[in-house]
């Protein structure tokens, strides 16, 4: 009880010390603000860019396998790759056949080309080909309208799905289901429009494809490109035995001997987390070192103003230890003001770092959780007590005659 009453006192006289002295006491929090702007808007873009990763690392699917000539990530050298045998879309019917724990199997290829729906155009949107198991090999259910028959897929017919950017750009006033858009001068009826998926892998999403039946694909675009089949585990508790099982499979399609390395790989949504993790964590902590230079300065300019304080005041301090402040009261009372200074200026920092993360938000995720508010709170103090331990350990060690006696 006696402490909290010395910190009432400490925080009344503070106040007062802040008042009396108002343009020094704005000044001195200035680097406060800045700090405190510069660290919340570094964790907010840091909170921000993480949880953006981890939706667009969502879009890949945490159960979904994909069976490419080419690793995602590798340290090795490119040209163990280059060698490999190109994939065949005939390897996707030949898995079906053979897995048990597989829910769907879908080849996939690729192209560029233009769309033009009356006179909307879109450049260099990117064309899949693929049949009708894919809605369910992706795990990208989330569709308006309907995804294309198994009859439509093997019959070659000229319809498609597109994603969200493709019908923003081509229909921004209609409905595009059941218009037909031509894809590099072919025409294609559209069935449905995904959900949009946004993130940081706007291209591989859904978001700025069409997707065709492979056949029709082949037939307009040719077939000798790039091959990837996609498959997806019955279950996520299935999923390592599943992917031993395709790894079997795949090895038993190329004929690879017993003890040779795979001539494919299968990719998954986890390299992507395993590799941005680490990167991620060096950037933030780098990050977070520079701008938190800014609060050291903040700290350094309370300190200084902290000690002219303690100068200033050295008769009051000489008055209260004469009449029975202990050497605590005065540490605590000095203490008090420094972390209120701080916190004055923690908090105005945080209600400028606020809108500026709206803004930054426009060309860079960001994201500002309670969490990062009390960090910045804490912070503050923090700085606080850390700055101002100096001159209130020097205010309180001061000999009350000579204090006193102080002109």
């Amino acid at each position: 009880m006696y402490f909290w009453n010395e910190v009432k006192e400490g925080l009344i006289i503070a106040f007062r010390a802040i008042r009396t002295n108002k343009v020094r006491s704005v000044l001195t929090t200035l680097g406060i603000v800045i700090g405190i702007v510069s660290v919340t808007l570094m964790a907010t873009a840091i909170e921000g860019v993480n949880r953006a990763f981890d939706k667009s690392a969502a879009a890949f699917g945490p159960d979904v396998m994909y069976i490419e000539k080419w690793p995602w990530v590798s340290n090795e050298d490119w040209s163990t790759f280059r060698n490999r045998p190109d994939l065949k879309v005939e390897y996707a019917d030949r898995i079906e056949r053979q897995a048990t724990l597989l829910n769907a199997v879908a080849p996939v290829m690729n192209t560029r080309r233009s769309l033009k729906y009356a006179d909307k155009q879109m450049e260099m949107a990117l064309i899949t080909g693929t049949t009708a198991s894919y809605i369910s090999a992706s795990g990208n259910s989330e569709i308006d309208g309907r995804f294309f028959s198994d009859e439509e897929a093997t019959g070659g017919r000229p319809v498609c799905v597109i994603g969200a950017v493709v019908a923003e750009n081509l229909f921004p006033t209609e409905d595009p289901i059941g218009k037909t858009i031509r894809v590099a001068g072919f025409p294609y009826t559209v069935l449905g429009v995904f959900e949009k998926q946004g993130g940081l892998f706007g291209q591989f999403t859904s978001d700025t494809r069409v997707f065709i039946p492979i056949h029709s694909f082949q037939s307009n675009f040719g077939g000798r490109r790039y091959v990837m089949v996609q498959v997806r585990a019955s279950s996520m508790s299935v999923l390592e035995d599943a992917k031993i099982e395709v790894e079997g499979i795949m090895r038993s399609i190329r004929k690879a001997q017993p003890g040779m390395p795979s001539d494919f790989s299968i990719n998954q949504q986890e390299l992507l987390t395993q590799t941005f993790g680490p990167i991620s964590l060096v950037i933030s902590a780098i990050g977070l070192f520079i701008t938190s230079l800014s609060l050291f300065v903040g700290g350094i300019g309370i300190m200084n103003i902290m000690f002219v304080s303690v100068t200033e005041r050295t008769k009051e301090i000489g008055i209260r230890k004469a009449i029975g402040a202990k050497r605590r009261t005065i540490l605590l009372q000095f203490l008090v003001e420094a972390a209120a200074l701080c916190l004055i200026g923690g908090i105005i920092g945080l209600m400028f770092a606020f809108p500026l993360s709206l803004i930054v938000d426009k060309v860079l995720p960001t994201a500002m959780p309670i969490s990062v508010v009390f960090i910045a709170i804490a912070i503050s103090l923090t700085v606080g007590v850390v700055s101002g331990f100096l001159p209130a350990y020097r205010a309180a060690k001061m000999d009350p005659v000579e204090a006193l006696r102080y002109e």
